[in-house]
């Protein structure tokens, strides 16, 4: 099995295509965001203080991101690590308690971003999302799974989609040539359907 990482900004796919890739391999699924989201709902400590981070698209600090992903893997394979890491300090930190095999980076640029994310829709009571472009709900304002209300993330507003586009490109983007020396890298167009883009990464991994 390999520890595969998925790179990209927010909006290119990553969760889509993640939980496509665990059901077609068996990886277990680390997705940072999805943890942090978790503590943030908790109320714990942690997600008090990541909360702050997240709202105003900033990224939560290194350490805090990789005490969270070491409970959870040290050194097992077959591991889909979605959207981490998202820095070369969180990339060098990885190393120090597991392997990466393949890196697959996910090429969009800022308006599509900014479109998908805007329009997406998060049922606050089952956590089903929709996109009201591409994917919307039966009935407007209403989650087609359990009737639970459709509410926007905050991280999920356009001026701070813009925001979050413009830190991964200041904070993440040196991971592509970082993954790149050491010849890991995979890129992979983003702004095709989520089969199309499936197939792809599915390609590289066979």
């Amino acid at each position: 099995m390999k520890n595969v990482v998925l790179l990209g900004p927010p909006g290119a796919g990553k969760g889509t295509l993640a939980s496509r890739l665990v059901q077609a391999f068996g990886f277990l699924h680390v997705s940072t965001g999805d943890m942090l989201r978790e503590e943030v709902a908790k109320g714990t400590p942690l997600g008090q203080l990541a909360h702050g981070y997240m709202a105003r698209g900033e990224l939560v600090p290194d350490e805090v991101i990789l005490a969270l992903v070491r409970q959870r893997v040290d050194a097992r394979k077959g591991v889909l690590f979605d959207g981490f890491p998202r820095t070369v300090a969180q990339a060098e930190g990885l190393e120090r308690f597991t392997s990466v095999d393949v890196v697959v980076f996910l090429e969009i640029g800022q308006e599509e971003v900014v479109r998908r994310l805007s329009s997406r829709r998060v049922c606050g009571a089952c956590g089903a999302v929709y996109n009201l472009v591409t994917q919307p709900p039966r009935e407007p304002g209403r989650c087609d799974r359990c009737g639970g209300p459709l509410v926007q993330r905050e991280d999920d507003r356009p001026e701070v989609v813009a925001r979050r586009f413009e830190v991964y490109m200041r904070d993440s983007a040196p991971l592509v040539a970082y993954y790149a020396q050491r010849g890991l890298l995979r890129r992979v167009p983003a702004d095709r359907s989520p089969e199309e883009v499936f197939q792809a990464v599915a390609q590289i991994l066979r």
